[in-house]
């Protein structure tokens, strides 16, 4: 664990950087990656869908895999909206699926504040 110490230059107040979560459709995993490159060189702390299901990978390769899987990555998303500070949707051309509008109920239910990167 990185020692955090009173000349560390990255942090001259030593205040931890703000933690963001990205939510949205890993059909957008490009415009995930970029939204959180865009996060990251402003500072901020990355939290991110860490499974593209979408794309074959033999720790998903049987359905049952597959679903025990997203059920699984769902409780941690929502653990990660827990230890964010604001929440991120991607959403190219206005997308919200039924996983990122529940993610969404879930952070307005904790007062999280809510941005996206494109118009709802």
């Amino acid at each position: 664990m990185r020692q955090h110490t009173s000349d560390d230059t990255t942090d001259p107040v030593g205040s931890r950087p703000p933690i963001v979560v990205l939510c949205g459709s890993t059909r957008y995993w490009e415009q995930i990656a970029e939204a959180a490159l865009y996060e990251t060189a402003a500072g901020r702390i990355v939290l991110a869908p860490g499974c593209n299901l979408k794309q074959p990978h033999p720790l998903w390769a049987q359905p049952a895999q597959a679903e025990r899987l997203k059920q699984l990555l769902d409780g941690l998303h929502l653990w990660k909206i827990d230890l964010a500070d604001d929440v991120l949707v991607v959403n190219p051309h206005g997308y919200i699926g039924e996983s990122t509008s529940r993610e969404i109920a879930y952070a307005r239910s904790l007062g999280k504040p809510i941005r996206y990167t494109h118009p709802a």
